[in-house]
């Protein structure tokens, strides 16, 4: 499950334009989906996706999201064919009836075709459907002018943080290296553990902290700024640095460290990509990150929490609102140690060649 605050308003007076809209709200054109549209008299306030089929109570929390955002109305859209979509469209319908929700309309798409489950007019509903193509609709042009994107599908959004390949990888395998070696010289070289938890964590916060300032002007870090500041991600105090400062801005530079870090490296950054998604509205992004995530380490405290709460449709005013600052978080966990950099000491030990395989990380270093 998935949702979207809505883009640009565009107007919508029939089910074709609603066809046509759904792509640009949800980001791209969805097939075996359940797409519901809240509306405040008149106006989207968001707008909710899950892939079907789904288990019976999968829509629960949208009674909780009704009253929050002071829905009216809503829209529901299933894609797919009836045995799919219909057992789907009936809980929503159910749900907003249990919230006195007005239900505005409710739409089965299939194969170019689409049949309304409020219309039983047959000149205006036939039994056999009615054709549509999104694509030419005035809706579909009105959204380009908007600069609103709709991808061909799920994947295609998935790409734009898939892992990078060629010779980006093979330049962040060198660099990664690089990092890794760097720590460990400066780790032989220091008296013992704790000294060394200082002086690095107080460099590393220096690092995220130029590295966010530097990325918010539009300078992209380079391979081996990029390398190490996934090493320092991987300490929970650098992280929640990181985590407490978030701004919109920040987006592009957790997207851009998704892609391009080792994988080992990769649940601190997309967990703070799918928080900073989440935060603009793009709940279908912060999933597809945290899914990158979940992946690499299962039991990544972070990105599970974020899944939960996206999964319960919170709205992330809930978070944002209750994050400490860094002087709190400094006062909270007092001075750095040793034991902050377990997770950290973790990946050091996995094969930090160039040319040496990768081994993915068991749960022994989730935050």
């Amino acid at each position: 499950m998935t949702t979207n605050a809505p883009a640009p308003c565009l107007t919508l007076t029939s089910p074709a334009d609603i066809l046509a809209a759904v792509p640009y709200l949800v980001g791209f054109h969805p097939h075996d989906s359940l797409v519901v549209i809240g509306l405040h008299h008149g106006q989207a306030k968001v707008a909710a996706r899950w892939s079907l089929p789904f288990p019976r109570g999968t829509l629960a929390p949208l009674t909780e999201l009704f009253a929050r955002e002071g829905i009216t109305e809503m829209v529901v859209v299933g894609y797919g064919g009836g045995e799919t979509v219909t057992p789907a469209v009936d809980e929503a319908r159910l749900v907003a009836a249990a919230s006195e929700i007005h239900v505005g309309d409710a739409i089965r798409a299939h194969e170019g075709r689409y049949w309304s489950y409020v219309c039983e007019l047959p000149r205006c509903c036939p039994p056999e459907g009615t054709p549509y193509d999104p694509t030419t609709s005035q809706i579909a042009a009105e959204a380009t002018v908007r600069a609103m994107v709709a991808l061909p599908d799920r994947r295609s959004l998935e790409r734009t943080i898939a892992p990078a390949t060629g010779p980006v990888r093979m330049a962040m395998r060198r660099a990664t290296a690089a990092a890794v070696a760097e720590v460990r010289a400066r780790l032989t070289a220091a008296p013992d553990l704790d000294t060394f938890a200082r002086s690095y964590v107080a460099d590393a916060l220096t690092e995220v902290r130029a590295s966010l300032t530097a990325h918010s002007a539009g300078v992209r870090l380079d391979d081996v700024e990029a390398a190490r500041l996934g090493l320092a991600l991987s300490v929970i105090r650098v992280r929640d640095e990181a985590w407490t400062t978030m701004r919109d801005a920040h987006l592009p530079l957790w997207k851009d460290l998704t892609r391009r870090l080792e994988p080992r490296f990769v649940p601190p950054a997309a967990s703070l990509l799918a928080m900073a998604a989440w935060r603009t509205g793009n709940n279908i992004l912060a999933t597809i990150a945290l899914e990158r995530a979940l992946t690499t380490d299962p039991h990544y405290s972070m990105a599970n929490l974020l899944m939960h709460a996206l999964q319960s449709l919170l709205s992330p005013a809930i978070v944002r609102d209750r994050l400490p600052t860094p002087a709190e978080l400094d006062t909270a966990m007092g001075p750095a140690n040793g034991g902050w950099l377990v997770p950290m000491l973790g990946l050091l030990d996995d094969d930090p060649s160039p040319h040496g395989p990768v081994r993915h990380r068991g749960p022994g270093g989730s935050a």
